[in-house]
């Protein structure tokens, strides 16, 4: 026992007094995917010292066949009990930081990506914060997008089955160490929002990975269907994963938050050049909080969800808006990106976000004018002579963006950039290729 530290050992003991028989090794390939592997009681002490190894190659985004080994470090951190798992001989997981088996940090690692944000946040004096606000929906089964309920927002009815689900993973997360601020149902049929309180980015990474699984193991357990995809249903609003973002100093204040701001939305000039740093690479990151050719089905003119890369105080049709905060409690000071979708990859995309509002800090760069007015009542001649972009409309030109972006191939590695460049464009091709029902409706009679 030499060799381990205390959060370590705390982990051995607990294994063994509450009777933990399977020790699951948590990682997500480049999309976010959540992959694992199992160890027993005997065989985790070594692994808590020298990783487990694994075959990368089976992993999407990961080796090569001929260079296919990799080794999975667990997390001592991020030891939980899982609660939907038996408790008889039951199992528990850890996050693994994936290396090489000389030691070296495995450049496919989107944990290592994300990591690596966050260090050089605290060379740099800041600890990033983040409190996502999740939707998605649940559905009869996975066959068919069929709702469990016509409700609309904030509805409470007699027999709402997704109260009840609501309810139980609600539960489950707090048993699983995943505190929810609050959760209630959105506009769309059988669609539902939990808002899950914030926290330090990378803790945050985990605990959505966490929070998807969650999900749909209630809903399993239920027979039923929890869907994260962006847009499952072309009637209904799609599914958003907002991301309410802070800076703290290393003691702890938050420095988004300054009372003499001659603006009157009280935001210190790092908020500021932060906020324009998020504007200024809005396109470039957009890949990454947006990665599916779906996400763009979701983010059309017209719609709940933002397209405008503007920002606003109260403006819901703004890429980022500043959230009104408690008086007095200037912790709660902050901003909200609402592009997002929960189908992203939570390490990819907050690296992704994260670098963007630091390179508007390192650049010093002047946040434009706030856009106070429904941007989607504007003419696209209007638009251009306010000089305000949009957000790219598809995967494809996405992509692009992503592909031309210094910042972003920065931030992720050669190894992440370039698989993501290459699968997209895969992606893309293959969808091009498809012929959809709503062709065939429209053409196939007729032509």
């Amino acid at each position: 026992m030499s060799e381990l530290q205390s959060d370590e050992e705390y982990v051995l003991r607990t294994v063994e007094s509450r009777g933990i028989h399977f020790i699951q090794f948590w990682f997500t390939d480049v999309l976010g995917n959540l992959k694992h592997f199992a160890a027993t009681p005997g065989e985790l002490e070594d692994a808590l010292i020298e990783g487990m190894g694994f075959d990368g190659s089976s992993v999407e985004g990961f080796s090569s066949l001929e260079e296919s080994d990799c080794v999975a470090f667990p997390d001592p951190e991020t030891f939980q009990i899982l609660p939907w798992r038996p408790k008889e001989q039951g199992a528990a997981r850890m996050f693994c930081d994936i290396k090489t088996p000389d030691g070296k940090v495995y450049e496919g690692d989107p944990r290592a990506a994300l990591r690596r944000v966050c260090d050089r946040a605290q060379d740099m004096g800041y600890i990033l914060n983040v409190g996502p606000t999740i939707e998605n929906f649940y559905f009869k089964d996975d066959t068919h997008p069929t709702p469990m309920d016509r409700n609309g927002y904030f509805d409470i009815l007699p027999l709402a089955e997704g109260d009840d689900l609501r309810r139980e993973t609600v539960l489950t997360l707090e048993k699983a160490g995943v505190p929810v601020q609050y959760s209630h149902h959105e506009a769309a049929p059988s669609q539902h929002e939990m808002d899950l309180r914030y926290s330090d980015a990378l803790s945050m990474a985990d605990e959505l990975i966490t929070y998807r699984l969650a999900v749909k193991e209630v809903a399993r357990r239920n027979n039923c269907y929890a869907s994260f995809m962006p847009k499952p249903i072309a009637s209904e609003d799609g599914s958003g994963m907002h991301l309410h973002l802070s800076l703290f100093d290393l003691d702890g204040n938050d420095l988004f938050h300054d009372t003499s701001d001659e603006s009157g939305n009280e935001l210190s000039v790092v908020a500021k050049q932060f906020l324009a740093g998020l504007l200024k690479y809005a396109r470039e990151y957009t890949l990454l909080t947006n990665q599916y050719v779906n996400s763009y089905k979701r983010l059309v003119r017209g719609s709940d969800a933002p397209i405008f890369v503007t920002w606003a105080k109260s403006n819901r049709s703004a890429l980022v808006r500043v959230p009104y905060f408690k008086p007095g409690k200037s912790l709660s000071s902050r901003l909200d990106l609402r592009s997002p979708d929960p189908a992203c990859n939570p390490y990819l995309a907050l690296a992704g976000v994260f670098a963007a509002g630091l390179a508007g800090i390192e650049e010093g760069l002047e946040l434009p004018p706030a856009q106070m007015e429904n941007l989607n009542e504007l003419s696209d001649e209007e638009l251009a002579a306010r000089h305000i972009q949009t957000l790219p409309q598809d995967l494809q030109e996405a992509t692009d963006e992503f592909e031309r972006s210094e910042l972003m191939r920065r931030t992720l590695g050669d190894h992440i950039f370039d698989f993501l460049v290459r699968t997209k464009r895969q992606e893309w091709t293959e969808y091009m290729r498809s012929v959809s029902s709503w062709e065939l409706e429209r053409y196939y009679a007729y032509l």
